[in-house]
């Protein structure tokens, strides 16, 4: 008998670089982006049924149930595609926090399409599963590699990076909520071109300087105050680096060694009780 039922873990993600480089006409912006994924992760069950349609759980309860879920999106249009019928229970456990810049809605999404299509191998080959992840958020398609990668586009172009190492991360979300569609729309764009290398980066991983920059930032640090602090209060701590993540709200501190993103976590409890913080790492391969 066919597998009818399966679990998926997907990371979170951080923007380790975030360039706007100019907006598109069809009203997208074409961006650089090195996106790493982090040890913090959501599980998705996956269960076929015999008849109804897609029905989704969530342990959080501001996650949308139906199409207002990316996740319900994935799976609707990935049985469309496949000519599978759309009987299916989708059980989200929430590790990453929502609205936080770190990928979880886009992460369920491509677990959600990963999932399906080991349930039913051959109905859909790779790049059409990486089409349907373009049409479901420009996100999305990082989170089927789920391993660094240089993402230019609108994001949805990948090019795998090996040799990034594990770096010590610490996260914090402040209980705000910033519209990424109005960050974008805000933004003065100045750039034009990237001007940040991966090669600079393998050649001297723990040389940060110039290398953490988020354009976003001119954006989402002006209106929610507590950002700039909550970086200044990462560097004090001890962190090489701090930088928020996507369009916010979270920040993210790079230390040298997990045991002072652990002290940092601990000393949070006082500074940051309204924060959600969270001590990880970063998911590299270091070069393997």
């Amino acid at each position: 008998m066919d597998e009818v039922k399966l679990d998926v873990k997907v990371p979170a993600k951080i923007n380790f670089w975030l360039e706007v480089l100019r907006k598109r006409e069809d009203g997208y912006h074409e961006l650089s982006s090195l996106m790493l994924p982090l040890a913090v992760f959501d599980e998705i069950g996956l269960e076929e049924v015999e008849s109804g349609g897609i029905v989704l759980e969530c342990d959080h309860p501001e996650v949308p149930l139906d199409r207002g879920n990316l996740a319900w999106r994935a799976a609707e249009l990935f049985c469309q595609r496949a000519g599978v019928p759309p009987h299916l229970s989708i059980r989200l456990k929430k590790g990453i926090p929502v609205g936080a810049g770190l990928g979880g809605g886009s992460a369920d999404a491509a677990g959600v399409l990963l999932g399906l299509n080991r349930l039913h191998p051959g109905r859909v080959n790779p790049q059409e599963l990486h089409v349907m992840a373009t049409r479901l958020g420009a996100d999305v398609p990082f989170f089927l590699i789920q391993r660094p990668a240089l993402a230019t586009g609108i994001g949805e172009r990948l090019e795998p990076i090996a040799g990034v190492i594990d770096y010590p991360i610490l996260l914090a979300k402040p209980p705000v909520s910033v519209s990424t569609a109005w960050v974008y729309g805000s933004l003065k764009l100045t750039r034009g071109e990237s001007r940040i290398k991966v090669p600079r980066l393998l050649a001297d991983p723990w040389n940060l300087a110039g290398l953490l920059q988020n354009d976003l930032e001119s954006v989402t640090l002006t209106a929610v105050p507590i950002l700039p602090r909550l970086k200044a209060w990462m560097v004090e701590q001890g962190a090489m680096a701090a930088l928020m993540s996507g369009s916010g709200p979270t920040v993210f501190g790079v230390f040298a060694r997990p045991e002072e993103a652990g002290r940092a976590e601990a000393a949070a409890a006082g500074d940051w009780p309204e924060c959600w913080v969270a001590r990880t790492r970063v998911l590299g391969d270091q070069g393997s």
